[in-house]
C-alpha cells in the first residue's frame, strides 16, 4: 500500500509589495521560485518579473528577497545563504519588519513599495479593466456605473487600501444614503478591486467579502400600469418609444438588463439578466404581440435599447405626456406591470417567477428540479393578453 507523502510545511504570508516565494514541486532540487513584486503597467496591466533565481529551502528564498528589496542582492548571493536549524517564526515575522523598516529609505529604488491609496488602485484598476482588449467591449454604462460608485466613496479616496479594514468598509458603506441599487454598485466596484488587488499583488486578502448592505431592497416596489393606461399605449403603438415600454411590459427584464439581452429572433425569446442568482441567464420567450416591435428594433439598430438607460430614464415623463398616461410612472413599473399580467391571465406562478428572476426561496422542489423548456414558458406567456382587436394589430 502507497504511503502518503508527508505534507508541505505553510509558512508566514508575505506583506503586500514583498514579493513571492512560489513552491514548484517536490521533485525539483531547488524547489522554490523566488519573485519580485507584480507590476501593473500604463494600461493597467499586471506584469509578472521573471523569478530573481531558484532555491531549494523557503528560508533562502525569503533572504533573497529581503536582500532584493532592501536593495542589496547580488544575482548569485543565493549560493552562499545558509539556513539555520532553528526557525523561529515570531523571530522571521520581526525580521519582516524590521527589514520593511529599512526599505522605507530605498523608496526610489524599488517604486512598488509605495503603498497605493484607495484612488490609486481604483485608477490602475479602471485602466485593468476597460483599456484591455476584453474591456473594450464593455459598454459605457459599465464604465459610468463603476465611477458613480467611485465617486460614492470619496471619504475612502485618500486612505491607503491595505490599511483599509473590513468594518471600515462597512461603516462607509452603511453612511452612504442611497437607493439600494447604488449601494450595490459601491459593492460591486469593492468586489472587483479587490480581486484586481490580490491579483496585482497589492494585498492578499479580499475584506470586500465582510461587507453586505443592510438596508432592505427598494428595487421590487413600484406601481403596475392601469388598464387604461396600457390601452393608452397599444393606442399608440406606431410610435417607437411606445413600442419599446410595451416590449417592457411584456418581457418583465429591470430597464438595465435590457442594454445586455441576448435576442434570439429564430426560436423567439429574450435570454439575459444581471442582478441575482436566480435572474441571471434567465429566458423569456418573447410575447407573439411585441414581436414586430423587437424584429423593428432590432433591425434598425441593432439591439433593443440604442440609447443609455440614463437617457431613456430622464425622457421616460415626456414619453408618458405623449400618450396621456399617467407621468409618475417609473421605467421599473414596466416589470411590475408584466408580474401583474401574468398574475392576472393565469400564467402559473412558478414560471412566472422564472420569467421575472425571483428565487425559489422555500421551494426546493422548483428551485432544483422544476426545468421548463422555453415552449413550456411560451405556452404561458401567450395566456397574456392585450387590450385591443386583433384587427387593430
Amino acid at each position: 500500500m502507497a504511503t502518503r507523502g508527508k505534507k508541505r510545511k505553510h509558512y508566514p504570508r508575505l506583506p503586500a509589495g514583498f514579493g513571492s516565494i512560489r513552491y514548484l514541486g517536490a521533485n525539483r532540487r531547488n524547489c522554490y521560485a523566488v519573485n519580485p513584486p507584480a507590476t501593473v503597467d500604463a494600461l493597467g496591466r499586471v506584469q509578472r518579473p521573471k523569478a530573481l533565481c531558484y532555491v531549494d529551502d523557503w528560508f533562502k528564498g525569503f533572504s533573497v528577497l529581503t536582500a532584493y528589496k532592501a536593495g542589496t542582492y547580488k544575482p548569485g548571493m543565493e549560493k552562499e545563504l545558509e539556513v539555520k536549524e532553528t526557525r523561529d517564526l515570531d523571530a522571521l515575522v520581526t525580521r519582516i519588519l524590521a527589514d520593511y523598516g529599512t526599505i522605507k529609505g530605498v523608496e526610489e529604488k524599488h517604486p512598488e513599495i509605495h503603498e497605493p491609496t484607495f484612488a490609486e488602485v481604483y485608477e490602475d484598476f479602471y485602466k485593468w479593466k476597460f483599456d484591455s482588449p476584453k474591456g473594450k467591449n464593455l459598454s459605457r454604462q459599465c464604465r459610468d456605473s463603476y465611477k458613480a460608485a467611485f465617486n460614492n466613496c470619496a471619504p475612502l479616496h485618500d486612505r491607503v487600501f491595505t490599511r483599509i479594514k473590513a468594518p471600515e468598509l462597512q461603516a462607509h458603506l452603511d453612511s452612504v444614503k442611497l437607493k439600494h441599487s447604488s449601494l450595490e454598485l459601491i459593492v460591486m466596484l469593492y468586489r472587483q478591486m479587490y480581486k484586481y488587488a490580490i491579483i496585482s499583488e497589492i494585498c492578499t486578502d479580499d475584506k470586500s467579502r465582510f461587507v453586505s448592505i443592510s438596508i432592505p431592497d427598494d428595487d421590487e416596489h413600484g406601481v403596475p400600469f392601469t388598464d387604461d393606461d396600457i390601452s393608452k399605449l397599444w393606442t399608440c403603438k406606431d410610435d417607437e418609444d411606445a413600442q419599446m415600454i410595451l416590449i417592457m411590459c411584456y418581457s418583465g427584464f429591470r430597464i438595465t438588463e435590457y442594454k445586455s439581452l441576448t435576442v434570439d429572433l429564430n426560436e423567439k425569446y429574450f435570454k439575459g439578466g444581471i442582478k441575482t442568482q436566480a435572474g441571471k441567464n434567465r429566458v423569456v420567450p418573447i410575447h407573439s404581440a411585441i414581436l414586430p416591435f423587437v424584429r423593428k428594433r432590432i433591425a434598425k439598430h441593432g439591439c433593443l435599447m440604442p440609447v443609455s438607460t440614463v437617457t431613456f430614464r430622464k425622457g421616460f415623463a415626456a414619453m408618458l405626456a405623449r400618450y396621456s398616461v399617467d407621468q409618475s410612472h417609473t421605467p421599473h413599473d414596466c416589470r411590475h406591470t408584466f408580474s401583474m399580467l401574468c398574475e392576472r391571465y393565469g400564467v402559473r406562478e412558478n414560471d412566472r417567477k422564472r420569467m421575472i428572476g425571483h428565487a425559489f426561496k422555500d421551494d426546493v422542489t422548483n428551485a432544483v428540479y422544476g426545468h421548463r423548456t422555453v415552449d413550456d414558458l411560451r405556452a404561458e406567456i401567450e395566456k397574456i393578453q392585450i387590450p385591443m382587436p386583433e384587427a387593430h394589430l
